[in-house]
């Protein structure tokens, strides 16, 4: 059964109402393929309008939509006003993408005449959609990650069928936006099955919907444990198909020596302030911290302590969640080689405080254990005495999402080496701010090596998320008619 809960007090409102069952979830998986070539088919500016339609609407719904997911997120009407306009953004962001052609491009060789090598027939090369895509929400993102969010505005652009399972975190919110978009397909004029909505919060749920026969391809943000059990499933399957599981990360950020000794204070209270927002649950929150051995170092570090001392994280988003986290940090206290910097009991306690830990870089290379996240608003310092032993430590944790370096202004052989180390574990490299904030555009990589994500060469933020969904196909002399569609399947 699932239930509407109010996040600050735990509290249940209304009703439980059952989980999608398996006769359902085939029903809406049937429908999605019973559409699919059709929907394929469509020009992009049935596409766009769709999703422009959607934005529309989830705009028009603002109030409600931000009441209801504040109630069972307890992330604030600031917090989620924000991520609502993210949400609205990035719907009519994949919408400008293809009105502006760029979704159906097709590349077109002539043919030559002559035998090979030199001679060809005529190719153009085009994209197709995969057919129907199983989002799964996410927790800590009930807008912009979640039923309406940047994976379904990615595969609806690209032409496929969606069929979304709602998080079980907040259920209601899930019911009420599919509810929109239910009601925006049908006023497209499109049929339903291009918009499907199951909900559960078993195993099983999943389980099936990622095993149904029409599935073609899946969504995935969440963890680690959930995301890798999913993407096995969706590998043994009989006809396997992919599985774009984004799994989060331990994002580390390296405070080199410059930067420590520039603006330590002014740092530390923006690194201190990133991992206690949204009381640590975003995927791109900094878990590894490192720092050389220095005065201006241990200045920062100083610094960074007392900032994470004085900050209080809300509530976070379910009791999982937090049984989780409560767990990590346990785990960590119990670690021989960690120095205890901030270290509150919050046992017992609605909302966490905020954990910090120091462990010498060798210690925490040989401790995989200490690799592992901790989702939540806690962090380890790792000392480390050189580049050469940072690049050790990042290569010792292997993939994320994300890797800082603060202080690499100058260029030399040091400073490029630890460039060259943090693109090769990382999916996005910064070099001033902090990673807690993802901009929705064109050059944007959300994913990395694994652990980070399954698929490291695809993204599930920015237009090219798009590129998940549509596969490439070669037509050699394809007929006149054909090529006129420009790339549009026919």
């Amino acid at each position: 059964m699932l239930q509407s809960t109010e996040a600050r007090t735990g509290t249940a409102i209304g009703a439980p109402w059952p989980e999608s069952t398996l006769a359902e979830i085939n029903q809406t998986v049937a429908a999605a393929a019973a559409v699919a070539d059709s929907f394929g088919a469509t020009s992009a500016a049935q596409r766009a309008s769709l999703l422009r339609a959607l934005s529309a609407a989830l705009e028009a719904d603002r109030a409600n939509l931000v009441a209801v997911a504040d109630r069972e997120t307890g992330l604030g009407l600031p917090r989620l006003n924000g991520e609502l306009d993210r949400t609205t953004f990035q719907l009519r962001g994949f919408a400008d993408v293809l009105e502006a052609g760029t979704i159906h491009a097709s590349i077109d060789d002539a043919a030559v005449a002559g035998a090979p090598p030199v001679g060809r027939p005529r190719l153009t090369r085009v994209r197709v959609p995969v057919g129907p895509v199983a989002m799964f929400s996410a927790s800590n993102f009930p807008f912009a990650f979640s039923v309406l969010g940047g994976d379904t505005a990615a595969a609806l652009a690209a032409g496929c069928p969606v069929v979304v399972k709602g998080h079980p975190a907040h259920p209601e919110l899930s019911r009420h936006t599919a509810a929109i978009g239910q009601r925006v397909v049908a006023e497209q004029g499109l049929p339903a099955g291009v918009f499907g909505f199951v909900q559960g919060g078993s195993i099983e749920v999943g389980v099936q919907l990622v095993q149904a026969p029409a599935i073609a391809a899946v969504a995935f943000t969440g963890s680690f444990k959930g995301g890798t059990a999913l993407a096995k499933i969706a590998g043994e399957r009989p006809r396997p198909i992919p599985f774009y599981g984004e799994l989060g990360s331990v994002n580390p950020l390296v405070v080199l020596p410059s930067a420590a000794a520039n603006n330590g204070a002014e740092l530390a209270a923006t690194l201190a302030g990133s991992i206690c927002l949204g009381a640590g649950q975003f995927c791109t929150s900094p878990g590894i911290i490192l720092v050389q051995k220095d005065a201006a170092s241990d200045a920062f570090v100083s610094s960074f302590a007392a900032a994470l001392q004085g900050l209080q994280p809300h509530a976070m988003l379910s009791a999982p969640i937090r049984s989780t986290f409560d767990k990590g940090v346990a785990r960590w206290r119990a670690a021989e080689a960690l120095t205890k910097l901030v270290a509150d009991d919050s046992t017992g306690a609605a909302a966490p405080r905020p954990f910090l830990a120091e462990v010498q870089a060798a210690n925490f290379i040989a401790d995989h254990g200490l690799h592992e996240e901790v989702f939540g608003s806690a962090a380890l310092v790792v000392r480390v005495g050189s580049v050469d032993e940072t690049i050790a430590v990042l290569r010792a944790i292997g993939g994320s999402l994300t890797v800082t370096l603060w202080g690499a202004e100058t260029e030399d052989e040091a400073t490029r080496s630890l460039v060259r180390a943090a693109t090769q574990v990382a999916g996005r490299v910064l070099f001033a701010g902090v990673p807690t904030g993802v901009a929705v555009t064109t050059a944007q990589h959300h994913g990395g090596p694994y652990p980070a994500s399954t698929q490291p060469f695809t993204t599930s933020v920015g237009y090219a998320a798009v590129d998940r969904f549509l596969r490439p196909v070669a037509l050699q002399d394809a007929p006149a008619w054909l090529i006129a569609r420009n790339g549009i399947p026919g």
